[in-house]
């Protein structure tokens, strides 16, 4: 069951308005500070109320009343999805966008990410992980898409996956395997929503990020194997564009945040950070 955490009060009047899951914190954090400050209207969730509720006061009070929203919804549960969804149009009218950002890290013996084989991981960390990463999204996008077309009737309607690098795939179990899934999913998505105006894709950073989903990995800016993490602020140019007008059409692909170019117009820029379909899996 839900809980409302923070109400907008009298919403704010225009804007359009985003759902972004795992909101409290991390990416999810940056990219619903991003939108608010692009003048939307923002649903955000997670699954710690105390998080959250800090999480949207500071978000509250730096843009102003009536344009926030705080649930605190668990995405591996159906009913939690179709309430958030529901308490966002009760409170907002409308729903254009839909961003997946929820998700759980690693399964891993130390924190020096030793991996545990797959028969010793613990039964329930493995449930929670493939159900919030690759079945959380699922549950959000379809409680979402009959909202999301009324609005790709109008012209508009937005679903953005956030995913991970190709290293990051492989060396996470069972992280990994969600995210290729979610890719996968995302494409089936946008064929099946095709000519309705709802575009879906991935957006992912190009790199590990400094959040919490690899806490106690040592300290510092550098501390995933002595690599520099991006910010997570890392894909809020390209979430921005992916959530435009300007992305019309656009479906079914994948972009790095990384790579996104701020100084080149956007049509240069996400032909920059978009990467490359690859081929159908062969029947074999």
């Amino acid at each position: 069951m839900i809980e409302t955490v923070h109400e907008p009060g009298a919403p704010a009047a225009g804007g359009r308005v985003a759902l972004v899951t795992g909101g409290s914190r991390g990416l999810g954090l940056a990219m619903a500070r991003a939108l608010l400050g692009a003048g939307w209207r923002v649903a955000i969730t997670g699954v710690d109320a105390a998080r959250l509720g800090a999480t949207a006061a500071e978000l509250a009070a730096a843009h102003g009343p009536g344009r926030l929203l705080a649930l605190r919804a668990d995405v591996k549960e159906a009913q939690d999805a179709e309430d958030a969804v529901q308490a966002t149009l009760g409170a907002f009218g409308r729903l254009h966008a839909l961003v997946n950002n929820a998700g759980l890290g690693r399964i891993t013996a130390t924190e020096h990410l030793e991996p545990v084989p797959f028969w010793q991981a613990p039964l329930q960390r493995w449930h929670d992980i493939m159900h919030t990463n690759a079945f959380g999204p699922f549950h959000m996008a379809r409680a979402a898409v009959p909202a999301l077309l009324a609005e790709g009737a109008a012209g508009f309607g937005r679903i953005v996956n956030i995913s991970t690098s190709a290293t990051t795939t492989l060396l996470l179990t069972p992280y990994g395997a969600t995210k290729a899934a979610l890719e996968m999913l995302s494409r089936h998505w946008a064929r099946d929503l095709a000519s309705t105006g709802v575009t879906v894709n991935v957006l992912l950073p190009g790199g590990a990020a400094d959040t919490d989903i690899i806490q106690g990995i040592g300290t510092g800016p550098d501390r995933w194997f002595g690599r520099a993490l991006l910010p997570p602020t890392v894909m809020n140019e390209a979430l921005l564009w992916l959530l435009s007008d300007a992305s019309s059409g656009v479906t079914g692909r994948s972009f790095v945040g990384k790579v996104w170019d701020a100084s080149l117009p956007p049509e240069q820029a996400w032909q920059a950070a978009v990467r490359p379909l690859p081929e159908a899996p062969a029947i074999i």
